[in-house]
């Protein structure tokens, strides 16, 4: 953005970023949720390992899928790592809600899993929107979670953006970040050299509703368990 905006409550970061300059100011704002992929690595840990067999990153995507939009119910809550800055700086844990022993299965956890995610980044979002941030495009590197078609889908359909993917990973997109800072690219264009998108994803406009709804009652579950704390803002 290029405003210096910020949040009351500190739940997102605001930072000059690396191609902010005088005239053309430009900030960064970060949303941070420290549960996310320590759900997903969680899952695989504990829900898809025994001894030494084990189902890839790759084998739980291809199970999720099998499962519809919503989970058939079954909500997850991905804030089991500390206390999280979108939710008050509240440690609420992990939660599963509505599990269900005579339909949900291994998959359905998986699925939930893959969605709860979404949806936190959707709640977090939602933040940054009601302080004047668009989201009508998003890109990202081709890695981690984004190789999952589910939560590629889902992102993309919940938040009504268009998701571009990029050959690229973190890191090095933190090293090219590094290189502007420390001016070993004669330009910033420079930087980018070589990038190239690999894959769009558009949103589903068909599971939208289906998306929608699930999203209301993952909200109405963390609102629950904010609730027997001190009271959230309700934003939603």
């Amino acid at each position: 953005t290029n405003k210096p905006i910020s949040d009351i409550h500190s739940r997102i970061k605001t930072f000059v970023h690396v191609n902010h300059n005088n005239i053309e100011p430009r900030y960064g704002v970060s949303l941070c949720i420290y549960g996310t992929g320590l759900l997903n690595s969680w899952l695989k840990r504990n829900i898809v390992s025994f001894g030494k067999e084990t189902l890839s990153y790759s084998q739980m995507n291809k199970f999720a899928e099998l499962i519809p939009a919503g989970s058939e119910g079954l909500i997850i809550l991905p804030f089991g790592n500390r206390a999280e800055r979108i939710l008050f700086n509240k440690n609420i844990g992990g939660v599963i809600c509505n599990l269900d022993f005579n339909i949900h299965t291994k998959a359905h956890l998986l699925r939930a899993g893959q969605e709860g995610i979404v949806f936190a980044m959707k709640y977090g979002m939602d933040i940054m929107s009601n302080l004047g941030m668009d989201f009508k495009n998003i890109r990202a590197a081709n890695s981690n979670l984004f190789l999952s078609q589910l939560f590629c889908e889902a992102f993309a359909t919940m938040t009504n953006s268009i998701i571009t993917l990029y050959d690229i990973d973190g890191a090095q997109g933190t090293a090219r970040g590094a290189g502007i800072g420390a001016k070993i690219y004669s330009s910033f264009d420079d930087a980018f050299i070589g990038l190239k998108s690999v894959k769009v994803i558009e949103p589903n406009m068909k599971n939208q509703d289906n998306y929608l709804e699930a999203y209301l009652k993952w909200y109405l579950c963390l609102k629950r368990f904010m609730d027997e704390g001190e009271k959230i803002i309700d934003h939603c």
